[in-house]
């Protein structure tokens, strides 16, 4: 069966890459692509890299304009998503790669978003634990998906086994992450103009004020319900001059009474037969460049006795695993389809 799909916010970066990924998705037909200003242009007057689909022209989205397909993706700015699902009902699969379908706590929305609360999505991270499961058996057969925030899904992969498996105390954790500027979407922002974030590092939503805590506070306590109300996180990212990438550096006290062998073997547990989420050998930590264009998180643990804390690193491309690659990976889960179908692990280097 070949499902038709159609793209919201095609003009963008979080909707341009699920189209390259989706141009060689051998089941699914792109029939529609969307925009708002750019409507009525050529897509590929805006994604010039994609030279199979340049037969596209970007139509006014609108709910009449994407329904009646099979598949939509709504690639939209946070807050403009919801006006369109409901109008949507019919579709048999709808996933949205924006904002407004993660968060269960309308408290949360409030305070970190605000505007209109939608209810929440069936959270579009595989791997994701899940009390003793994974995020992947709620995606099988599910018909509305909310893909990540790439820096939630990140810290949350690196952390959950931790968290899960009760060898780090959740009630302190610190995490930092070097990220590229494309995480804030292709719009003019003067502050992310070439000659700002060249040759410096930028640090932003300082002091706990960045809209994915409370999307890794929920995902964290989906994998440790007991441990819910004692999670607290420290969270800072920082603009550095790389188009994509994002590397978090995570750490969290050791449990009382967890031996290295405990902590790395919690890991080992969580990813050892995972395809997109690799846990590197002993001593061994991931650069963003491994990742570039893969639907890979590569991730690097070490143990610090001195201060008593796991270290984690992990790497993603913040539009592929972070976003687009996280949406079609749960696409096909939710389809029915092999999982890593258009999907690779494989970077592009240099």
């Amino acid at each position: 069966m070949t499902y038709s799909v159609a793209v919201s916010g095609a003009s963008g970066y979080a909707g341009g890459e699920i189209l390259r990924i989706l141009a060689a998705h051998p089941d699914v037909e792109i029939r529609t692509v969307t925009a708002h200003s750019n409507a009525g242009q050529k897509l590929i007057e805006h994604q010039p890299h994609l030279r199979s689909l340049a037969h596209l022209t970007l139509q006014e989205t609108t709910p009449e304009v994407l329904s009646g397909h099979d598949i939509v993706f709504l690639a939209l700015p946070h807050g403009q998503s919801g006006q369109y699902t409901e109008a949507l009902g019919d579709t048999p699969l709808v996933i949205d790669a924006g904002a407004d379908h993660r968060l269960e706590s309308v408290g949360e929305w409030d305070r970190f978003y605000g505007g209109v609360f939608h209810e929440p999505w069936t959270y579009g991270v595989p791997e994701l634990l899940v009390g003793a499961g994974t995020q992947r058996d709620r995606l099988r057969g599910a018909t509305r998906i909310a893909a990540p925030g790439c820096n939630a899904s990140t810290v949350s992969l690196s952390l959950a086994p931790g968290v899960a498996a009760g060898v780090i105390d959740p009630g302190d954790i610190v995490t930092v992450l070097a990220v590229g500027p494309s995480g804030a979407g292709k719009s003019l922002k003067p502050h992310l103009l070439g000659s700002e974030i060249l040759g410096t590092a930028n640090p932003y939503a300082v002091g706990g004020s960045h809209r994915h805590i409370p999307e890794i506070r929920q995902a964290l306590a989906a994998a440790a319900p007991g441990a819910a109300a004692a999670i607290r996180i420290s969270f800072t990212p920082v603009i550095v001059p790389m188009a994509r990438g994002i590397l978090a550096t995570s750490t969290a006290p050791i449990a009382p009474g967890a031996t290295d062998d405990d902590i790395r073997a919690a890991w080992e547990r969580a990813y050892g037969d995972e395809t997109f989420v690799q846990l590197l050998p002993s001593g061994h930590f991931p650069r963003t460049a491994d990742v570039l264009g893969a639907n890979t998180a590569l991730m690097g643990l070490a143990i610090d006795r001195d201060a008593n804390r796991v270290v984690v690193v992990t790497a993603v491309d913040n539009l592929v695993k972070g976003t687009a690659g996280a949406a079609v990976q749960s696409m096909n889960i939710a389809l029915g389809l092999p999982e890593g179908r258009a999907l690779t692990v494989n970077g592009v280097a240099p």
